[in-house]
């Protein structure tokens, strides 16, 4: 079939936008809100508990055999790990969750408190019941500390009435200290001064090493940068990326920092004398009873240093599907139904855009979990590979080498049966005629790409598309594509320490009508002193900002898709029965809930 034999273009100009049509489009989309209440919340809670029974249900029977040929191999594994493995968190965890405010364990608390609370009290945290937090100090406490400890639990939402002091042996509780808190932020300071002070001391290198790692997961760093430079008028930093900002946190001298990037090279499986070569590898260790990854990618700098980047890959830190669309419940309903056909060979393209660190792996994943892996063939193609799927296969890609490519892993995968073809990131014009071809022929294709919007993920699209061949893959990929989702992170208030106010008193009226909302809404606005819950940044975390194209449409109503795509892609936004959700919206639904403050959401409008 020739490019001739496809639709001809429409004979108008842009599409349409009269104010009828206009209105028929604002209707279909998601009218901002407020946050949600009791019934909303308690909603999403039973949902959460029937998707986790769903889940156990689905793969118990396999965990279990699972569990008992371990058990021969000598390798003891619980049925709630192995669940965890799979990627679907059992119901006891859920219920953990939802009453960790009301009853917590020691471990949930340190995980919950932030370090400067209690670290520097001396105090062994025992646990929560009944509004009542049970303590082991070292040493006596005041009341304004008491007062003080009783005020962060609650700002951390944790329901604490008043505190129960235990008296414990000194001995047992110095020995208790020093177990439970030697990966504690404050550690990392005292062993680097120790390790700088006998840089040639293997073991402290070794300690330092780990309680960096440890310190890094305990302040949600995604990334650690390392730089190595052998100008003595170079700093030598160890930098944290937390909640999208790189942070500097340790100077080494070069000779001590060159000692400590050999070691991670070394544990990455790396070849350590080589600094001039890129190269990657990987390594993992023991936290908090849960393995982490570390995928570490090593580059030159400058004359003759290096460049260290490691990737702290926490299964533990994946956030569920229900979760990640908790605020997108309709965006959510959508994909659970494309990701669970009651027949094979529904086919279609689903595709994740944004930049660079906006979240894209994390929703592949989540939507990976979310696929009946138990009755489906999930296949994966990764360059590189970061979590293990459970149940799924994985292949790496390999560049450069024969059959190792995006587009001819993805040829060799049709031939293996599978329901789910995920493509890790579509690069080129061959990974893109390729997909189509794959969703063509009734797989389902999720991927990923680069682009600032979910229109302009048609036009990357279509930018890469060989010129000979456009019209054609342009018509596929019109009757194909099911979902865009185009997304970003956008950091969230703490709102421990987040101050209220009202739309009126922080908006100008021009920057109201921007936003659209009502000058006498209630809002936070960001506190830049801090608190000791943000670690005095006014920020605890980031939330997902979605723009979103969903295509509902059958074969025989998508050719106007077509039409759109060849002559103006603003022109899908108006057809009828494409539902669109726009970033704007979501941004007023942020303002509105107090998770983002309002002069932040206004730089982030697009255009």
């Amino acid at each position: 079939m020739s490019d001739q034999d496809f639709p001809n273009d429409p004979q108008a100009g842009d599409a349409p936008d009269s104010p009828e049509r206009r209105g028929e489009r604002e209707d279909r989309r998601k009218s901002p809100g407020g946050a949600p209440g009791g019934i909303e919340r308690r909603m999403w809670s039973d949902r959460r508990k029937a998707r986790a029974n769903e889940g156990r249900e689905r793969y118990l029977d396999m965990v279990q055999r699972e569990r008992s040929i371990l058990l021969n191999q000598g390798v003891a594994r619980s049925t709630e790990q192995l669940l965890d493995l799979a990627g679907v968190g059992g119901a006891a965890n859920q219920s953990e969750e939802e009453g960790v405010r009301d009853r917590a364990t020691g471990d949930q608390l340190r995980s919950i408190l932030p370090v400067q609370s209690w670290l520097p009290l001396s105090i062994h945290l025992i646990g929560l019941q009944g509004g009542v937090l049970r303590i082991a100090p070292l040493h006596e406490l005041n009341d304004r500390q008491l007062k003080a400890l009783i005020s962060t639990a609650n700002r951390s939402n944790l329901a604490v009435e008043r505190i129960e002091v235990e008296v414990w042996d000194r001995a047992e509780l110095l020995s208790t200290l020093r177990s439970v808190h030697d990966l504690s932020a404050d550690r990392t300071e005292k062993t680097l001064a120790m390790w700088l002070g006998d840089v040639d001391n293997g073991l402290l290198l070794n300690q330092f090493q780990r309680d960096m790692l440890a310190e890094a997961l305990q302040m949600r760093a995604s990334d650690i940068h390392l730089l190595q430079d052998n100008n003595p008028e170079t700093p030598n930093w160890i930098r944290y990326r937390i909640d999208g900002d790189v942070i500097p946190m340790h100077l080494l001298p070069n000779d001590a920092m060159a000692r400590l990037t050999t070691l991670l090279k070394r544990d990455a499986g790396l070849n350590f004398g080589d600094r001039t070569t890129p190269k990657d590898g990987r390594f993992s260790f023991i936290w908090q009873g849960r393995n982490i990854d570390v995928r570490v990618a090593a580059g030159p700098q400058a004359q003759d240093g290096e460049k260290l980047t490691l990737r702290l890959l926490d299964r533990a830190a994946l956030k569920g599907f229900d979760e990640l669309f908790r605020r997108h419940q309709d965006v959510g309903d959508y994909l659970s139904q494309l990701l669970a056909p009651d027949i094979k060979g529904g086919g279609g393209l689903i595709l994740l855009s944004g930049p660079t660190g906006s979240g894209k792996t994390t929703t592949l994943y989540a939507c990976v979990q979310q696929i009946d892996r138990r009755r489906r063939h999930v296949l994966a193609i990764e360059d590189p590979i970061e979590y293990e799927l459970r149940y799924a296969t994985q292949w790496q890609v390999r560049p450069g080498m024969p059959g190792g490519e995006f587009a001819d892993l993805i040829r060799a995968a049709m031939r293996h049966d599978p329901d789910y073809i995920i493509i890790g990131e579509m690069r080129d014009g061959d990974t893109v005629e390729t997909a189509l071809r794959a969703a063509e022929s009734g797989h389902t294709v999720i991927s990923t790409i680069h682009a600032d919007t979910a229109l302009q993920t048609f036009e990357r699209l279509r930018s890469l598309m060989p010129i000979a061949r456009e019209r054609s893959s342009t018509f596929t990929l019109a009757q194909q594509v099911k979902a865009i989702l185009n997304q970003r992170l956008i950091k969230t208030l703490c709102q421990g320490c987040a101050h209220k106010s009202r739309a009126g008193d922080v908006l100008e009226p021009h920057e109201i009508a921007m936003l659209g909302v009502d000058p006498e809404a209630s809002v936070r606005r960001h506190n830049t002193t801090g608190c000791d819950l943000c670690s005095r940044t006014g920020i605890m975390g980031r939330t997902l900002l979605l723009d979103a194209v969903l295509i509902p449409l059958g074969p025989s109503q998508r050719d106007s898709i077509y039409n759109a795509l060849m002559k103006n892609v603003n022109g899908i936004v108006h057809e009828q029965g494409v539902i669109v959700h726009t970033r704007r919206e979501g941004l007023v639904d942020l303002v509105l809930s107090g998770l983002v403050d309002p002069k932040a959401a206004l730089s982030n409008l697009e255009d």
